[in-house]
């Protein structure tokens, strides 16, 4: 799917929530370098063991103290390694790059618009093969362990030719190179690749890794070396080539076979199936897909509301609805806090291989939203459900009853509410398997026991339902709520739910509010019923969940841009007053622009964005530095 780029943002005046943004990334205590030391310095277990004896109180008051602390000093190194840039005898600074720090060591950061981590991969993949090809280096890709960098394989006997190669072109591309020992998946640090004495060192490395450090025009997002390529050097033995390190598909290859071409869309998972990335030089063993390649296409569905639209709010009041409970439908379910495009963010950043997005909606669209982009299609309520009667419908349950009427919808799609993002790189393996089956990830929050009752808030009710359901049906007891992460569903599991329990999903489906009766397909039912009809089974994801309503809320976002370690991330309020969700907005968006500053292709460019960005969780939930 090709898409056209959007201007940088900050062309005129920058927004004061990207200021704000700078600032917080500038100044966030949980990356300060005492913090980050003493992180390194002590084991998880000992540092719990501080957080049971000293309140939360008097360590968020010694980090902030913490965190104004000067710097200890460049040190004699870090003064080198940056007058080893500005003082080279090639310009290495210009258009396009200048000197940031990465864990405080100063780098040669290569900027530019649209970055994300599957292009810094390709890019600095691409260079490293036109300097191979350049100087007439034989090479072949192959299939590494990680998707996250690219690895080529290079005849032991060409590393004089190879290192002479890739020191040229970190001459004219300030790049950075490492020895890649096998213990580690990346190196912490890389040396200077446009410095002689890095590559003297290196003279006998199995496996080294080219890097060239990117960064968005606004530094807040740096990608390193977790991007690299690999370089490895295979030695010739009896005829074959043989790898220096354990490989998933061949460590051996014949010295004398032909190169085959193939996509690089088969060499990362990062990509979609048959992604259009060009063609790259391997082996025939390396050239066709693994049973665990996930080859079927996969989309996602947002549901959203703008829940400050006069006109929603009219009808809203027109469907004289009574609500149960006070979280089915207060002012946290509808507030605005600009999540949708942050997750639009964070979908691009770390996800590119998803191939369709649906927005659903009650006939709305943001004002910044543009679509007319390829690749994403507004859905209204009303295409969606089979009975037209039962709308408008102001419940979340209901809506996502009907996510499978969804035309051109694929079979294996994930479902996002605007409050979820993705905090680091995943591939679909996370939330599928190649067979089809799909993942689903069980909370330690328990579902609790007993009837629905006017006490109980609508996730439990909802899960009270499930169990009873499922109970009749297989003869077991459900326990467990689910993590509020992207849910990975398919469409004709959700057809046969709503064929064989008719009665029970209508009911959901006709239901204005949510209601004692709902049943919570998409979140939790499908997942069971799948699971119990052997179409998925249980998975792992790094999550974390943050309340914004908690008052360590400030420390969580900290730690979260400091860290970037969540493959996934929920940021959710369902109890807040309307005085307290713009005291939350002004804490959360500054985080979510500091966290994915770069715009989705989905984003109208700056000067036309209006100023009104409704965004609400009323349908759903009512600088990377590698």
């Amino acid at each position: 799917m090709r898409h056209k780029e959007q201007p940088a943002p900050g062309a005129g005046a920058v927004p004061k929530t990207v200021r704000t943004a700078e600032r917080l990334a500038r100044s966030n205590p949980e990356s300060s370098w005492p913090v980050t030391a003493y992180r390194r310095a002590l084991p998880v277990r000992v540092r719990r063991g501080v957080a049971r004896v000293v309140s939360r109180e008097v360590r968020s008051q010694t980090k902030q103290l913490l965190s104004v602390w000067p710097s200890v000093g460049p040190g004699l190194s870090t003064a080198r390694a940056e007058r080893e840039i500005r003082r080279h005898p090639r310009p290495l600074l210009g258009a396009g790059r200048r000197v940031g720090r990465v864990r405080g060591v100063p780098k040669v950061l290569l900027t530019g618009a649209g970055l994300t981590p599957l292009q810094a991969r390709n890019d600095n993949a691409a260079a490293v093969c036109e300097a191979l090809d350049g100087a007439g280096v034989d090479y072949f890709w192959v299939r590494g362990r990680r998707n996250d960098s690219a690895v080529i394989a290079v005849p032991a006997k060409e590393r004089a030719r190879t290192c002479t190669a890739l020191a040229g072109l970190c001459e004219r591309l300030p790049g950075y190179v490492s020895a890649m020992d096998g213990r580690t998946a990346t190196p912490r640090e890389s040396a200077p690749g446009f410095a002689p004495a890095t590559w003297r060192r290196l003279a006998t490395a199995g496996v080294i890794r080219m890097t060239w450090y990117r960064s968005d025009p606004t530094g807040r997002l740096t990608l390193g070396p977790k991007y690299g390529c690999d370089i490895e050097f295979w030695t010739e033995e009896e005829g074959r080539l043989r790898a220096p390190r354990p490989q998933p598909v061949a460590d051996e290859v014949p010295v004398a076979d032909a190169p085959v071409w193939e996509s690089g869309a088969l060499f990362t998972r990062l990509a979609a199936p048959g992604a259009a990335l060009p063609l790259v030089r391997t082996r025939r063993e390396f050239a066709s897909p693994r049973p665990d390649d996930i080859r079927f296409p996969i989309d996602v569905v947002y549901t959203w509301v703008d829940g400050q639209d006069p006109e929603w709010l009219r009808r809203r009041e027109l469907a004289q609805g009574r609500p149960y409970h006070e979280e089915a439908a207060n002012t946290a379910r509808f507030a605005s806090r600009d999540e949708l495009r942050y997750s639009l963010r964070s979908l691009r950043q770390n996800a590119p291989w998803v191939r369709r997005i649906f927005l659903v909606t009650d006939d709305q669209t943001p004002s910044w939203l543009d679509t007319s982009m390829e690749g994403l299609t507004v859905v209204s309520h009303k295409e969606i459900f089979t009975d037209p009667g039962v709308l408008p419908t102001f419940n979340s349950h209901a809506i996502e009853s009907q996510l499978h009427h969804i035309e051109g919808l694929s079979e294996h799609f994930l479902y996002f509410n605007d409050d979820m993002f993705l905090g680091r790189p995943v591939t679909p393996q996370d939330f599928f398997h190649a067979n089809g089956l799909t993942k689903f990830f069980p909370s330690p929050a328990l579902i609790p026991m007993g009837d629905p009752g006017d006490q109980d808030v609508p996730v439990s009710a909802a899960g009270k339902n499930n169990r009873t359901v499922l109970d009749s049906r297989f003869q077991t007891v459900i326990t467990h709520k689910m993590k509020h992460i992207p849910y990975a569903l398919r469409r004709s599991v959700l057809a046969e739910i709503e064929t064989v329990f008719a009665d029970r999903h209508r009911a959901t489906a006709a239901a204005r509010f949510r209601s004692l009766d709902d049943l919570s397909i998409a979140s939790s039912f499908h997942h069971y019923y799948a699971y119990q009809t052997s179409r998925a089974v249980p998975g792992q994801v790094s999550y974390a969940y943050v309340d914004l309503a908690h008052p360590d809320t400030a420390r969580r976002l900290g730690q979260l841009l400091a860290r970037r370690n969540r493959q996934a991330f929920c940021v959710n309020d369902t109890i807040s007053t309307d005085d307290e969700v713009e005291g939350q907005r002004q804490l959360l968006e500054p985080f979510l622009e500091a966290y994915f500053p770069v715009p989705s292709l989905f984003e109208r460019a700056p000067e036309t964005t209006g100023s009104g960005t409704g965004t609400g969780t009323g349908t759903g939930t009512a600088g990377l530095s590698g």
